[in-house]
């Protein structure tokens, strides 16, 4: 009798109002950033898949603010039934150093669901830049740094978070100027307005192979797959330069166990979906293994970063009002 009234409940829990199972309707699936940036693509990508995995359109939803943290919060209000995920990236980690007010605890107050993508950055710049190398580019930013605009797709974001690093090792003061979203600061990229930019490989890819802009490296350890020409930033000199964009997926605290479960059987079923992966590869981001894609290895990935980049951000003075 008890294990019958234990499969009762579980299947309670995992039902509609109308006593269907889950999923019985659209999922939503929060991009807590603009249309047409990195996160944006890559949730586009995974909704499908796990759309697929659900039997349920899963649609996206863009909440675009300063860190992402208006679509972080609306998916914390939303009801814990499943029906209301978000997709976050690295600055999931960084918004408990960078944001001076935040009214959550990226470690305490979501159901985790687990990883996504891997994705490297590039450094690019405008086409006119003069330096044709890196080499050639960091005795320019020496020389003008005070000169210099640095874009990146605003405050705590990714790119905002790899210019930081970069000015750190270089020892220069470039002029930051922050956008709302990747898509806006590759424009100006693009037309000239600004002269560097640090960002997903996601965003940078096409505009470098069709050479709207120039690209100077990459900021992974290896090379990449997906621009086998283009160094790396590190092989070039500079130090111990890397920075990887990941990507993660949670749910309101207290969804129900049966319920988070199924989200991560989705999600490990996307990721191993064909048609995710081939659409990642060609993007340039890595799709994580389903191994990783499970609630302990966002966890550990999140505090590990957090640890990371919180010295870098309070050494920078870099915060979100």
């Amino acid at each position: 009798m008890r294990f019958v009234a234990a499969f009762a409940i579980g299947w309670l829990v995992c039902s509609s109002s109308f006593g269907e199972p889950f999923p019985s309707r659209p999922l939503t699936l929060v991009v807590p950033f603009s249309p047409g940036g990195p996160t944006d693509v890559v949730a586009r990508h995974l909704s499908a898949a796990m759309g697929r995995s659900l039997g349920q359109s899963v649609v996206v939803e863009n909440r675009a603010s300063t860190g992402g943290i208006v679509g972080s919060e609306a998916v914390l209000r939303a009801e814990p039934n499943g029906y209301t995920l978000l997709i976050h990236n690295i600055g999931m980690a960084t918004l408990p150093a960078l944001a001076k007010t935040l009214r959550f605890d990226p470690t305490k107050d979501f159901e985790y669901i687990g990883l996504v993508a891997d994705v490297p950055m590039t450094l690019v710049a405008r086409p006119t830049l003069a330096p044709s190398g890196f080499r050639e580019l960091r005795a320019y930013i020496s020389a003008n740094q005070k000169k210099i605009n640095l874009a990146n797709a605003g405050i705590g974001t990714a790119s905002h978070l790899c210019g930081l690093m970069l000015m750190s090792q270089l020892h220069s003061a470039m002029t930051s100027v922050p956008y709302k979203g990747a898509a806006p600061a590759m424009v100006d990229v693009q037309g000239g307005q600004v002269d560097l930019l640090c960002d997903q490989v996601t965003t940078t890819l096409q505009p470098i192979n069709t050479g709207r802009v120039k690209a100077y490296g990459s900021t992974t350890s290896s090379r990449l797959a997906a621009l086998p020409k283009l160094p790396t930033l590190r092989e070039q000199g500079l130090g111990e330069f890397e920075v990887t964009v990941w990507h993660g997926v949670y749910a309101p605290r207290g969804t129900p166990k049966p319920v988070a479960a199924k989200l991560v059987k989705a999600l490990q079923d996307a990721v191993s979906d064909p048609a995710f992966r081939e659409g990642m590869l060609k993007l340039g981001a890595i799709p994580v293994t389903p191994e990783r894609a499970t609630p302990e290895a966002l966890s550990l990935q999140l505090r590990s970063e957090i640890g990371r980049w919180t010295p870098v951000i309070r050494q920078a003075n870099a915060f979100i009002d």
